[in-house]
């Protein structure tokens, strides 16, 4: 005798093949939800932040990073002393010339902050495969952030965070420079300082892009700087635009105290008159704003101090 049951199963196996082992064919008049990524901005890094990835990552930076980045591209680095009484959690906010800013800075931010920090980094260039995921959350700390469109899920977890007491090094260019020039801050990074209540340490790199530019095809290793300034707080009723150039403002600061020191800087800048790393907007005043700022600067450099008798 073969029970209603039976004739059930014996219909559904005759139409769909090795059911109910497989799962049945999706019915063509049916519409389905498409499969949502989970490379990109939805990369779940959490496991990145537990203890034991934590010590593998802090042993290479410590132990494998930094001696391996002063022996290539040899950094010198100034204003540690601004920074020594600096609040923990902080943003460092960079300019970005090369992949080898982000260890380069990495291993090279005080103590205090190396071991508990994250890497605001590309959702689309970082987070585009498994394995490159992988790597630069696992051994950088890097967290996916969107560079073309503002991400709710990348805010936030930035945001969370900071307010769990990690810092965060990011590159409000958003992108490498392609020509030396420096590009202009976005925004979001003021915005994320304000929602979290955290201070932004403004950095000058410098020597990356020699080294290793967006457009180069061989590695010449060289020396380099990194030039932190003074922590930058939002004022009471500062809007964030002017928060976001306020700090941009300070890294072209960073930049031309290396070229010419400190005093000649704070002169600039006093007087608005510090030349920003994004230069005029059309290469060919670019080129002849570069010959006008190497003269100024040799200028500035040959009367630094009274010569002595």
């Amino acid at each position: 005798m073969e029970y209603k049951s039976d004739k059930i199963k014996k219909v559904l196996s005759a139409s769909v093949p090795g059911f109910p082992f497989k799962a049945p064919n999706w019915p063509a008049t049916v519409s389905r939800k498409p499969k949502q990524s989970k490379l990109g901005a939805n990369y779940d890094t959490e496991w990145s932040r537990t203890y034991p990835v934590r010590m593998v990552r802090a042993l290479f930076l410590d132990g494998i990073a930094r001696p391996l980045i002063k022996t290539l591209i040899p950094p010198t680095v100034f204003g540690e002393d601004r920074i020594k009484d600096a609040p923990v959690p902080a943003i460092f906010a960079a300019n970005h010339s090369s992949h080898l800013d982000t260890p380069l800075l990495a291993s090279h931010i005080p103590a205090r902050y190396r071991h508990k920090t994250v890497i605001g980094a590309g959702a689309d260039y970082f987070f585009d495969r498994t394995w490159k995921a992988a790597l630069w959350s696992g051994l950088a700390g890097a967290i996916p952030i969107e560079r073309s469109r503002v991400n709710r899920r990348s805010s936030e977890l930035a945001e969370s965070l900071l307010k769990d007491g990690w810092s965060l090094i990011i590159f409000p260019e958003g992108g490498r420079t392609p020509d030396g020039f420096g590009q202009s801050f976005k925004a979001g990074i003021a915005q994320l300082a304000k929602k979290a209540d955290v201070p932004v340490i403004p950095v000058y790199i410098k020597g990356t892009y020699d080294a290793l530019g967006k457009n180069s095809r061989t590695f010449k290793p060289g020396p380099t700087s990194i030039n932190f300034g003074l922590p930058l707080f939002l004022g009471a009723d500062e809007d964030v635009r002017i928060f976001a150039k306020r700090i941009q403002q300070s890294v072209d600061q960073l930049s031309y105290e290396l070229e010419t020191d400190w005093w000649t800087a704070r002169k600039a800048a006093a007087v608005e008159m510090t030349p920003e790393l994004t230069g005029p907007a059309v290469k060919g005043w670019r080129d002849e704003w570069l010959r006008t700022k190497s003269k100024a600067i040799r200028i500035a450099s040959a009367s630094r101090w009274p010569k002595k008798n």
